[in-house]
């Protein structure tokens, strides 16, 4: 029976150790898990500031495209409508015969 106690110690120690690695290998995956959940947290925030400077760009830049174009067609309204009066006066003076 001597021979079966050093057999049994080395089989308890054996899987003493193989125990306490898996526990060890369960609390590196809890680890990991958690911290591709943080990574993945992160990285829609930094999605999320992105699209909002996009969106904000894209605003911008069409309220200014807006605003540049209602200028031009004032403008351009403003020229039509004096160009408009001139050529009336002058067809006025012609029908008589300024």
């Amino acid at each position: 029976m001597r021979i079966l106690k050093p057999a049994v110690l080395v089989l308890t120690v054996s899987l003493m150790a193989g125990a306490s690695s898996l526990a060890f290998a369960q609390s590196t995956v809890g680890k990991d898990a958690k911290q591709a959940g943080t990574d993945t947290k992160e990285v829609v925030k930094d999605t999320g500031k992105d699209v909002e400077k996009g969106t904000k760009s894209a605003y911008h830049a069409t309220t200014k495209g807006t605003k540049k174009a209602y200028h031009k067609t004032t403008s351009a309204t403003k020229k039509a409508a004096d160009a408009t009066v001139d050529t009336t006066k002058k067809t006025a003076d012609k029908v008589e015969g300024k």
